[in-house]
């Protein structure tokens, strides 16, 4: 094969160069000419780093390619600072030497050679076509590596998958068969496409879930996009994570993945608290822009932990969330209460629970941040822990100077205790309607009690010595079951509803417990809204998880995951299938969750509680102030003047709750019933003005169409 013509001029140029090289810096140091040697030897300078810091092939061929020009420099520069020629001819030398590299070596460094064809002298005669031989293609050599070559090789075999073209393969560190392949399309503009999983882990002979596609971002000195592609095959690696995984493989494969219980996050650390017995994990979303969707019951099978016993919770704080394995049931403790923690601070919390982490949780006896009194919601079923909850909330309303009253629908024990620590208590819907009444009469008493400091009435504010007023605290027991009195329900719902809305500015909060939070058991809507944003719900076991969590949505703005309270707390001991398939009785190591509660916070976010006990069994004078706190001589006064305090336990007075009928000749039955306390047919004008509502107004609706 001849020289080719690029070549021979190359090693023309630097033949013709040399002895300029020698003289022209010795006779002309300033000349023009040794500047612009020296500026070309900078930018071979500048072409050698930028070659060695792209990682391509061909790096070594770009580096002989800026030879020649740094090399010109040099000795350039060389012959510059010697004395005439130098020593024995130096410069002349350095030269020659320069002249002879780029004669021998440098014309080989330029990337076209490999593919360079050289056109013959003459054109050839025109023979007979010899027969076809069907050949193997000859691969033009780019300086791959054995592993590229073998890749491709296979690559080949297949039918080159997806119409791609092996640019690398690069082996994993301390691996024998797991490696990353770098593909491009074969044509040049062209998408990869058609490209599967599959596709691939056929030439290399693995399992299909060893593959894993990944896209090719833009690199300096690299091109990327939707021509490029990236397999990673990991069959060495994947044996040992399904094998023996370790946490974050476990969270990715098991809990992040798109069937696992918490789709598209990862696991940010595994901690252990020996201490506590318990396991955390703390995860998080990897995109910003989604939400927590947590499956509980999937979580727990992701990481092999017990779905059933009431030990794993989880707690979700925007993207980030936390999964809490006890060892034991947490809540299945006891929190003893005392005064210490009943007592409220400067600005009214007190501490009514503790969480499943052992953090705190605070209820208010005022809302210090809107300078009013507070309201409560207490829900939940017999037996679920309101009583003992209402025990803590006037232990820490008495320790704050504040008034209680207590009205149950029916007469039990526990009511009965309190009745001895606090201003009054009463046992049915009679003193149920007869508190409420006082309460929103003692409304416009405190409107027009003077302050002594200047004489004027003022709103009430929580905390100043100069109030003429205690807070006063109306607790309703079993208010659901009173609003729906035949009697006395409509008075029950309709001043509730009035005590809710006007109350709070004279320092009178109302506080209804019950088994539903719903309009149609006696919470209107606008009693529950005033209810909700002046309080902080508390929702017990309402009967089942699912009557739980809709109570507990139906006190939030936002229906944000609400905790679930089974009704026992109860570890799971060996294989159910096993006891099924001998024939044996479940155990029964259930542990009540009495006293477990939702709270709902300010911000809408629902945690999990349990409650301070309180023991009925023993002296609750423990938690109480010494004192009872009582009206003011004033209050008293003016309640007595409008015939509203006196023994509530009495029967109905004549015309308490509706006028008395006029005595007509002949109708003394009538007259007779209604003065024992029945309701009868009324003037449509009293009947109008207490049609307060929609219980009241269906009521009016029926009388008069005689339904």
């Amino acid at each position: 094969m001849s020289t080719p013509r690029s070549a021979a001029l190359e090693r023309l140029a630097y033949t013709l160069a040399a002895p300029m090289l020698a003289v022209a810096p010795n006779l002309y140091p300033d000349h023009p000419v040794n500047q612009f040697v020296q500026l070309a030897g900078a930018a071979g300078i500048g072409g050698w780093i930028l070659a060695a810091r792209i990682d391509t092939p061909g790096a070594g061929r770009k580096i002989l390619r800026w030879s020649p020009l740094a090399m010109a420099a040099a000795v350039d520069v060389a012959a510059m600072n010697t004395s005439g020629f130098g020593p024995y001819g130096m410069d002349g030398l350095l030269a020659a030497t320069w002249a002879a590299a780029g004669y021998l070596v440098m014309p080989f460094s330029r990337h076209t050679r490999r593919r360079h064809r050289p056109a013959l002298a003459a054109a050839p005669a025109r023979q007979l076509a010899p027969a076809k031989v069907f050949e193997e293609p000859v691969i033009a050599d780019d300086g791959a590596d054995l592993l590229t070559r073998e890749a491709r090789m296979l690559w080949e075999q297949a039918g080159m998958p997806g119409r791609t073209h092996i640019v690398k393969a690069t082996r994993h560190p301390g691996q024998q068969h797991d490696m990353t392949i770098l593909l491009r399309a074969s044509e040049t503009g062209r998408p990869i496409t058609g490209l599967t999983e599959a596709a691939v882990a056929a030439p290399f002979a693995v399992h299909l879930g060893d593959v894993v596609l990944a896209e090719i971002a833009i690199q300096p000195g690299r091109q990327g996009g939707p021509g490029w592609m990236e397999a990673h095959i990991t069959p060495d690696a994947n044996q040992r994570r399904r094998a023996q995984p370790t946490d974050q493989e476990r969270w990715t494969d098991k809990v992040g993945s798109s069937k696992g219980g918490a789709p598209g996050s990862e696991l940010v650390h595994k901690t252990r608290d020996d201490a506590r017995g318990v396991t955390f994990y703390r995860a998080k979303m990897a995109d910003a822009t989604t939400s927590p969707r947590i499956d509980l019951a999937k979580v727990c099978r992701g990481l092999k932990l017990p779905e059933d016993d009431s030990c794993v919770f989880v707690l979700i704080d925007g993207i980030e969330f936390l999964i809490s394995a006890f060892d034991k049931p947490p809540l299945s403790a006891v929190f003893p209460a005392t005064q210490e923690l009943l007592t409220p601070d400067a600005k009214g919390m007190y501490v009514c629970g503790y969480t499943i982490t052992g953090q705190p949780v605070k209820n208010m006896v005022f809302q210090h941040d809107k300078n009013a009194a507070r309201h409560g919601l207490i829900l939940g079923v017999s037996r679920s822990g309101k009583t003992q909850f209402f025990a803590i909330d006037m232990a820490a309303m008495s320790l704050a100077g504040q008034v209680v009253w207590l009205s149950t629908v029916r007469k039990d024990e526990k009511t009965t205790v309190l009745g001895r620590y606090i201003d009054r208590q009463g046992s049915n819907a009679l003193w149920m309607a007869r508190s409420l009444r006082a309460a929103k009469a003692l409304c416009e008493i405190r409107a027009e009690m003077p302050w002594e400091y200047d004489g004027q009435p003022h709103d009430y504010k929580p905390g100043d010595a100069r109030c003429p007023y205690r807070q006063l605290n109306v607790f309703a027991d079993e208010f659901m079951t009173a609003a729906q009195d035949a009697t006395f329900g409509e008075f029950i719902q309709a001043d509730g509803d009035d005590l809710t809305v006007t109350g709070l500015k004279y320092g009178i909060g109302f506080n209804p417990a019950g088994q539903s939070p719903f309009a149609h058991n006696g919470f209107s809507t606008e009693m529950k809204d005033n209810l909700r944003q002046n309080s902080r719900p508390t929702i017990f076991n309402m009967g089942s998880p699912g009557a739980t969590r809709k109570a507990a949505e139906g006190t939030m703005e936002n229906a944000y995951d609400v905790p679930t309270i089974p009704a026992r707390y109860a570890q799971q001991e060996g294989s159910a299938i096993e006891r099924a398939m001998r024939g044996e009785a479940d155990p029964e190591n259930g542990v009540s969750t009495g006293g477990v509660a939702i709270m709902v916070l300010d911000n809408g976010r629902a945690v999990l509680m349990r409650s301070l006990y309180a023991d009925f069994d023993s002296d609750l004078a423990a938690l109480f102030p010494d004192t009872v706190n009582h009206l003011t001589d004033h209050e008293i006064s003016e309640l007595e003047k409008r015939g509203l305090w006196f023994d509530w336990n009495e029967p109905v007075r004549p015309g308490e709750f509706w006028p008395e009928p006029e005595e007509e000749d002949g109708d003394d039955g009538a007259g007779s019933r209604r003065r024992g306390g029945k309701r009868g047919t009324t003037s449509h004008s009293s009947r109008e003005a207490q049609v307060t509502s929609p219980r009241a107004a269906l009521e009016a609706i029926k009388s008069l169409t005689d339904a």
